[in-house]
């Protein structure tokens, strides 16, 4: 280490210890009792006898002090090992407590023979028990100058022992008394002090003492310019800190790449990363060559600008020019991709650097899965997934349940049952791995199995988890209350809320609204009206998804006035009430034909302040057509013109059905031809409607046309679809094409029961009822299963026809295979006997309809 103290001269070390002020009584007894305890230790240190049996000597151990060490280190300074020696052998084996004189002198003595290292160590172990620098110091520097030290460098080795041990800011406070006391440290010290300073940014005080350092007389060098430059940053003082640079250029002074590298990430934290781009084009001229820190700089400043595809395109260009991104850069770079919806670059950019071997991180990976599959890219997800391990990434259990969750989600639970050994696998896997499937797992696959209707596979999971003593979360049981109330099993679902509070698992909002809505439901106000109480009890406020709940439970059992006055109670409790919740009331009173009403409701949601949707104009519109008011109609559809709003797929629909049912063709297609001209795209049933409303009149020519036009937009027709072209074509007596298209039908599987059915009602029209009853038994031929309907067409054919007893027989081969005959069914057999003179059998037949729960009508007592 170079010394660059100011020159002096060596001054002689005085081994005369009356030079040292005495700390102790000066007596003439003392006196004398001191001068032989240091001459004694004296002779003992430097003789060749045991130390040992040396020190046992009752006369040095009970009157041993520590000045007399201090002199007696005065006295060894020609020999500093020799010191060192006896002052640790103290230390060690005496456990004697040194003074901090005693310290500072050895230390000094040490530095000044150049021993450095242990001079280091011995400051260490000062500074442990001594915690005040400026009291330190005072020592330091008191012993330096009281006994004629003359080497500086103790004063360096002292500020590099606070750098060391992470005291940055006493290590200011040295060098600040060092400069007080004209002690002029190092370079190497200052830089250190420096970039300690930074690490606790304490930027202020680098830059002050950087101003002070001419008048010091040190010349600074690359380290502490960068330091320097490295603070103005942290500081945001961009300009000064290029104007540092240029100065340092204009001078002669050295700079190099890690002094760009330090601006050039400054300004880019700084969110000038124009101005550093502009940096980095410039260091060619001056000879350098942008490195690494250089790119990744660069690259995570965009990053901070969100400007991810120029981030991307210097990846790209680094590593062309052979430099491997960062860990940080990349999952930057990937993280900023996905969160700017661009999941699929994110994912090109970790395949690319497959060949650099360089990955972002767990987090962001994890990130980037749970991204593609959310949107849809789930190839690319799998990809990822099935990869982890030749990317050296280990999944975690949220991988685990980012990819299961994936699978619930897509609606795929075929498959998923399919895979559900494999997922029990990777569960075993997780274990394996230290990785134990979590509450979320389970609640993910929970979840899905809910979503989908598979409650009793979710109930399973259930009590799987449970037995493996993960306990169910708040999400867990809300999943499975959901799945309960959408199965209709409300009891259950109640049930299943006593458990969850019974085991201390708070229920949330979600789980009350969605305990309501399953009350609601089924009809039960009380009980939802009794946990909408219980939910405010416990603080849990209810909202827009509670009220529209318990709106529509009111309107389904006709309490729309009860609806109605609900609404006006939390009107005048000021909570604020949405588009949802007045569409479920209007759709109440459009339901019971208070069409009046329902308009009054709507001018109370433009008192409100709450606008009306598409799907409320929708509920008033389909009320106005069930009424006829086709100048209401036109007036609610200009209104929502007006409003900005424009009828969807589902409205449009809706008119033309109920228009084409009332046999009015010209409404029906002019609200098609409006629907085609406002480019609303209509779907497989809006063209199923309106062929349907053709064929009902007859009009099969239009309605292929229509047909083929579906085809055309690459809408498939459905059973649906093809059913209306089949009921025309019987209606009309064309049999045989009609048996055509079925043929066609069952060759595309769209066949089923309905379908069968209008042939059967097409055969037995025209008196062909053998055809009809071979009809049926090819239903059975092809797995498709008869209904009632399907027997009781043939079976009034039969009695319309007299033939008694083959409808008789054929009744018998319906109750065989356990189908249940409706009202319909019992009046076509009991008529049918009692045309025939069977009154027995009739009564017969009206018993068992009454054994079943059925009540005979006018038409069963009157036969």
């Amino acid at each position: 280490m170079r010394n660059l103290h100011r020159p002096r001269s060596f001054r002689p070390l005085s081994p005369n210890p009356t030079t040292v002020p005495p700390p102790y009584p000066t007596t003439h007894h003392h006196l004398t009792t001191d001068e032989t305890i240091v001459s004694t230790l004296t002779t003992i240190i430097r003789g060749h006898q045991s130390w040992n049996s040396s020190f046992n000597n009752t006369f040095i151990s009970n009157n041993l002090k520590p000045h007399h060490i201090e002199k007696v280190l005065l006295k060894t300074l020609d020999d500093p090992r020799l010191a060192l020696r006896f002052f640790n052998y103290l230390g060690l084996h005496k456990h004697f407590h040194h003074s901090t004189t005693s310290f500072c002198i050895l230390i000094h003595s040490l530095v000044q023979s150049n021993y450095l290292w242990p001079a280091s160590s011995l400051i260490q172990t000062l500074l442990q028990q001594t915690s005040n620098p400026n009291s330190v110091f005072e020592y330091y520097y008191n012993t330096y100058k009281n006994f004629n030290f003359s080497r500086q460098l103790g004063f360096d080795l002292l500020v590099n022992a606070y750098v060391q041990s992470k005291r940055f800011l006493d290590s200011f406070t040295v060098l600040n008394l060092m400069k007080e006391r004209s002690l002029m440290p190092e370079v190497r010290t200052v830089s250190d002090v420096f970039n300690g300073l930074i690490r606790v940014r304490q930027f202020d005080l680098v830059l002050r003492f950087f101003d002070e350092m001419g008048e010091m007389g040190i010349r600074g060098n690359a380290y502490i310019y960068t330091a320097v430059v490295r603070c103005l940053c942290e500081l945001k003082r961009f300009d000064r800190a290029k104007e540092m640079v240029q100065w340092l250029e204009c001078n002669g002074c050295e700079v190099n790449i890690v002094m760009y590298n330090v601006l050039i990430h400054g300004l880019g934290k700084g969110r000038r990363v124009d101005d550093a781009m502009e940096v980095m084009k410039g260091l060619g001229l001056k000879g350098l060559k942008a490195d690494v820190v250089t790119y990744c700089s660069l690259v995570m400043g965009y990053c901070k600008l969100q400007r991810f595809e120029t981030a991307r395109m210097l990846v790209d260009e680094m590593v062309e020019m052979g430099f491997v991104p960062s860990e940080a850069v990349v999952s930057g770079v990937v993280d900023g991709l996905r969160r700017n919806g661009d999941g699929i670059s994110a994912y090109g950019l970790i395949q690319d650097l497959e060949r650099v071997e360089v990955v972002p991180n767990l987090f962001v990976y994890n990130a980037l899965i749970n991204s593609l599959c959310k949107e849809g890219n789930v190839v690319e997800a799998d990809n990822l997934f099935r990869n982890m391990g030749a990317k050296g990434l280990a999944p975690n259990d949220i991988t685990y349940s980012i990819i299961i969750d994936s699978l619930c989600k897509r609606g795929q639970l075929d498959r998923a049952c399919a895979l559900l050994s494999e997922m029990k696998s990777l569960f075993e896997d997780m274990v394996y791995e230290g990785l134990n499937p979590t509450v979320v797992t389970y609640t993910c696959l929970i979840d899905g199995y809910c979503k989908h209707r598979d409650v009793h596979k979710a109930l399973r999971l259930y009590h799987e988890m449970t037995g493996k003593k993960i306990f169910p979360n708040t999400y867990t049981f809300t999943s499975l209350i959901s799945g309960l109330c959408i199965a209709n099993m409300i009891s259950q679902a109640s049930d299943l809320f006593q458990e969850m509070v019974n085991k201390n698992v708070m229920p949330n909002e979600i789980t009350y609204n969605v305990m309501i809505e399953g009350y609601c439901r089924e009809g039960n106000m009380v009980k939802a009206f009794e946990l909408l109480d219980d939910m405010v009890e416990k603080s849990l406020k209810p909202d827009t998804y509670t009220f529209r709940s318990i709106i529509s439970g009111l309107c389904s059992i006709d309490k729309v006035s009860e609806a109605k006055e609900f609404v006006n109670k939390l009107n005048k409790q000021d909570y604020k009430l949405n588009e949802m919740c007045y569409s479920a009331l209007l759709q109440g009173y459009c339901r019971s034909g208070r069409l009046d009403d329902a308009i009054t409701a709507c001018d109370e949601m433009a008192m409100n302040e709450i606008d009306m949707d598409v799907v409320c104009y929708s509920v008033i519109i389909n009320g106005t057509v069930k009424q006829g008011d086709v100048a209401k109609i036109v007036y609610f559809l200009k209104e929502m013109h007006d409003r900005g709003l424009k009828p969807d797929t589902v409205l449009y629909t809706s008119l033309i059905d109920a228009f084409g049912k009332v046999g009015d063709r010209e409404k029906a297609m002019g609200y098609w031809d409006i629907m085609i001209s406002e480019k609303c795209h209509p779907n497989v049933v809006t063209y199923t409607v309106i062929i349907n409303c053709l064929c009902k009149l007859g009009l099969v020519d239009k309605a292929e046309i229509l047909c083929k036009e579906m085809l055309v937009n690459g809408i498939i027709p459905n059973h649906v679809t093809y059913g209306c072209f089949l009921d025309c074509l019987t209606n009309l007596g064309h049999i045989q094409k009609a048996v055509d298209l079925h043929n066609v039908m069952i060759e595309g599987c769209l066949a089923n029961t309905v379908t069968y059915n209008i042939l059967i009602r097409g055969f037995c029209k025209m008196g062909r009822i053998q055809e009809a009853v071979e009809v049926l038994f090819e239903m059975n031929n092809n797995g498709i299963s008869p209904d009632h309907v399907s027997y009781s067409t043939i079976i009034y054919e039969y009695c319309r026809t007299g033939e008694l007893q083959e409808a008789i027989k054929l009744w018998g081969s319906m109750i065989d295979k356990g189908l249940k005959p409706d009202v319909v069914a019992y009046n076509i057999i009991i008529h049918g006997c009692c045309v025939a003179g069977e009154l027995i059998r009739a009564i017969d037949f009206r018993d068992d309809m009454i054994k079943r729960g059925m009540k005979p009508n006018t038409a069963v007592c009157v036969g």
